[in-house]
């Protein structure tokens, strides 16, 4: 539903960023991964089968840390765009000895009920809508598997937007969904015991040109008050100038400030309400009854 999108988002921007974002892992994605990565070592039970969704701009670095970590696991790639699946095969496929194994990577969507880890970095921020996605995710994972995702938070590029308003132009970026916010979607997404953690991370640049080329690689403007149309030259001149002006600190370097949100949460049991007709799906159904038999596997 339309209510339900985050209210500084375009869809119709979202979804042209989905089609045109470059077939590459930003350096600060593979950075987001790794941390995430390493908060699986707090996750007891390891994944027969998990998913990763949208690898090429998530990290394929990170990709392969997870990987290396579940190496009896099999592994799903979900890639929607022609140009990054194209990439994910070439970067991803299983070698040799995993297809001898029996546990080749699966390229495409993942079936209802499949997996026990979802794995996604860096992209619930960049989508209009996020209920839909979270739909998703919960849908391909088997009962009792669990979310993991990062994404950024509010006080990203606190900066640049306060910049901009000195200088009365619109938003420099669309608004990003605070942690709590996540929590609750969650919840109302059928998700369980949902935990949100946070940090902020300051990156420096040496120069105006070497900032804008770092946004640019992590992402896409989609708030619907943006500057409309093209900027000339003259605009862009201001812009650098303004970024030197009002960014730099004592050392010489421009910083920004990227708020990293993670989140973890579990699919429960389904609970179910008995009609004179119930539909069920075979998967939940069958974990219901394994857990009637002496709780979960």
């Amino acid at each position: 539903m339309a209510s339900e999108r985050p209210p500084t988002i375009a869809p119709a921007a979202a979804a042209r960023w989905e089609c045109a974002a470059p077939a590459a892992s930003p350096w600060l994605h593979e950075e987001v991964g790794r941390r995430m990565e390493e908060r699986l070592q707090w996750i007891r039970r390891a994944p027969a089968d998990w998913a990763d969704w949208e690898p090429v701009r998530g990290g394929l670095q990170a990709h392969a840390l997870v990987a290396r970590r579940y190496p009896q696991a099999r592994v799903h790639v979900v890639e929607p765009q022609p140009a990054r699946a194209a990439v994910a095969r070439a970067q991803l496929a299983a070698g040799w000895w995993q297809r001898l194994a029996g546990r080749p990577t699966a390229f495409g969507s993942v079936a209802p009920g499949t997996v026990q880890m979802l794995w996604s970095n860096m992209l619930l921020h960049m989508s209009a809508d996020p209920q839909a996605l979270l739909r998703q995710w919960h849908q391909a994972l088997a009962v009792d598997g669990f979310l993991m995702f990062s994404c950024l938070g509010p006080d990203t590029l606190r900066e640049l937007r306060a910049l901009y308003a000195r200088l009365g132009w619109p938003p420099p970026a669309h608004e990003f969904t605070d942690m709590h916010d996540w929590g609750d979607m969650l919840v109302h997404g059928g998700f369980a015991e949902p935990v949100m953690d946070m940090e902020r991370i300051t990156l420096a640049f040496a120069t105006p040109g070497r900032l804008l080329a770092e946004l640019r690689e992590l992402g896409a403007n989609l708030h619907p008050g943006r500057f409309p149309g093209l900027r000339g030259r003259r605009w862009q001149a201001r812009l650098l100038q303004a970024l030197d002006e009002g960014l730099k600190g004592a050392d010489g370097q421009l910083t920004l400030t990227f708020e990293i949100i993670y989140g973890h949460a579990l699919k429960p049991l389904p609970r179910v309400k008995a009609g004179e007709e119930t539909s069920v799906p075979v998967a939940d159904l069958r974990a219901m009854l394994r857990g009637g038999r002496g709780g979960r596997e």
